[in-house]
């Protein structure tokens, strides 16, 4: 009974946050409310890293399967953590990581890493979501970032992503039964959980090769990261 509560308590907030709140997802206040960074960095120099990390342990498995593209063995490991509500996230994912696809992941020379690092309800919808689908976890990240104002700034986000779902394949029942889902509601919390751990206070955040570099980058700026260490 506690369960199925909580259950419903999930789905009602994922529809009723007002979006106000969604458009500063990006990292947390001194109140301890979400709020958006408006620096985006597009130099063409490489940004200072802010801290490294041992990269073996950034590695070991979590409470969800890591997922990657590129090869294992590639060169440079880059690991994303996101949130799906967060603005300077949908941005990088629409304009630099198509680049960084392209140059470095097709070609074997990245391997690269997405993590949940949800702020919100909406945001944890989205991921599981994404969770749900068979083998489409990058395209349906894809479409969510492209879609994020249709969905994550709206008063009605369920129906917003029900609507979104069905186009990938998804039917009433299974969106639901998704969006129930609470062993999957706690692995993408505890995914959340295990970024904090490796300092992870804002999104994006990347770790290349175990350096730490918060905010969105142009594809110059990860590019005269990567380049070196090939």
């Amino acid at each position: 009974m506690i369960e199925t509560t909580t259950r419903r308590r999930f789905l009602m907030s994922v529809a009723a946050i007002p979006a106000l709140s969604l458009l500063a997802a990006c990292s947390k206040g001194e109140n301890g409310e979400a709020q958006a960074d408006e620096t985006i960095t597009t130099a063409a120099t490489a940004p200072e890293s802010t801290g490294t990390v041992d990269m073996a342990k950034l590695l070991e498995p979590g409470s969800l399967p890591d997922q990657a593209q590129g090869p294992e063995d590639a060169p440079v490991t880059i690991v994303e953590y996101a949130s799906m509500t967060c603005p300077h996230c949908a941005h990088f994912h629409e304009t630099t990581y198509p680049a960084l696809k392209e140059k470095y992941i097709d070609t074997g020379k990245v391997r690269f890493i997405l993590r949940e690092f949800p702020f919100d309800p909406r945001a944890e919808a989205g991921f599981m979501l994404a969770r749900c689908t068979e083998g489409k976890y990058f395209p349906m990240i894809d479409v969510l970032f492209k879609q994020q104002n249709n969905w994550a700034a709206v008063q009605d986000a369920r129906t917003a992503l029900l609507n979104i779902a069905k186009i990938a394949g998804f039917t009433q029942e299974s969106f639901e039964a998704c969006l129930t889902n609470q062993k999957l509601l706690d692995d993408v919390r505890a995914m959340r959980a295990r970024g904090a751990e490796f300092g992870v206070d804002s999104t994006p955040t990347f770790f290349i090769n175990g350096k730490k570099y918060p905010g969105a980058m142009s594809i110059e700026q990860m590019s005269a990261i990567i380049d070196p260490l090939l």
